[in-house]
């Protein structure tokens, strides 16, 4: 059995960075991916920026795609209806494809009718935009990416990179994914449920921010650490902590600390055998059942149920690799 094959879509308008990302990262991943780029009639693409990209290949590898990516277009090139040509392309996509959108993409997969009905994503600017021409998409305009089985979608630029390192790691689990993203020198793993950056005001340029608290943070998880310890280690109030913090990272410590807590035990759960009490007592969480609380309310499953799906995954993807 071969390596899964994404084809990427490249349409008139495209931006550059965003038709970069999926080679990028999935490249990224010692050869467990092969990245295809392809234009709807094999000729060369405009960007919207000054230049053209020239693709080796036509809309026929769609067939071929385990997974199809349509990257951003400038929202100038966007339309209610595809041209015919993009949704015969399209409709070549075998059926049981994954197919993932960035950005803009979205618009292009909710027009050939593949979001109806269905929760999605896009930039939180085009959202009128986009209820407008698609009332009938479950549009979440808060979010980083949604992944909905067989169709995922994601918001602005930057957020098609953790995306599609959500991918990696559904496919092959946290040690793929966070050795890509090192090789890409991004963050490992950010939540498709944060926030879009909307509107956030930049802090006070200060001496005194919290980044070397939350680095404090993160090494000592396993310590119950409290808004008052966090207040401590920065020499501020918790009131002036808690507004700075928050203006900084945009949530609350509380709610930054708990996602870091998720955070380890998704991990310790995916790469070692210590018991769901050995891993709540790491991340911070005290006793199983205060970990399962909060892994539930992160992801939807229990401890257990979440390191057999990643047991399974990782164990499929050592089968395929031997073949």
């Amino acid at each position: 059995m071969g390596s899964h094959r994404v084809v990427v879509l490249a349409l008139d308008g495209v931006y550059p960075f965003e038709l970069g990302i999926p080679s990028r990262v999935f490249g990224a991943t010692d050869g467990r991916y092969e990245v295809l780029t392809c234009s709807v009639d094999g000729g060369p693409v405009r960007s919207n920026a000054d230049f053209s990209i020239t693709v080796e290949n036509g809309s026929e590898v769609l067939s071929m795609a385990d997974t199809v990516v349509i990257p951003s277009v400038d929202p100038s090139r966007i339309a209610k209806e595809l041209p015919a040509a993009t949704a015969s392309a399209l409709e070549s996509v075998r059926p049981g494809a994954r197919i993932v959108s960035i950005c803009t993409g979205a618009f292009i997969l909710a027009a050939a009718g593949l979001l109806d009905g269905r929760p999605a994503t896009t930039h939180w600017r085009l959202v009128t935009l986009f209820r407008e021409w698609f009332p009938e998409v479950a549009l979440d305009p808060n979010v980083l990416f949604i992944d909905d089985g067989d169709v995922l979608t994601s918001a602005g630029a930057a957020s098609g990179v953790d995306l599609c390192l959500h991918l990696v790691r559904t496919d092959h689990g946290s040690e793929v994914a966070n050795h890509a993203a090192r090789n890409c020198v991004v963050p490992p793993w950010r939540d498709g449920g944060q926030a879009q950056y909307i509107e956030q005001p930049l802090p006070e340029m200060s001496a005194n921010g919290t980044s070397a608290t939350r680095q404090w943070c993160i090494e000592n998880l396993r310590e119950p650490l409290t808004l008052r310890d966090l207040a401590s280690h920065a020499r501020m109030s918790e009131r002036t902590f808690a507004r700075r913090f928050h203006s900084e990272v945009g949530v609350s410590p509380v709610r930054w600390l708990i996602q870091q807590r998720v955070a380890l035990a998704r991990h310790l759960l995916e790469s070692s055998d210590l018991s769901v009490d050995e891993i709540a007592s790491q991340a911070g969480f005290g006793a199983a059942i205060s970990l399962r609380q909060h892994l539930h309310a992160s992801v939807g499953v229990s401890p257990l149920a979440y390191r057999r799906t990643f047991r399974r995954t990782q164990q499929k993807a050592a089968d395929v690799a031997s073949l």
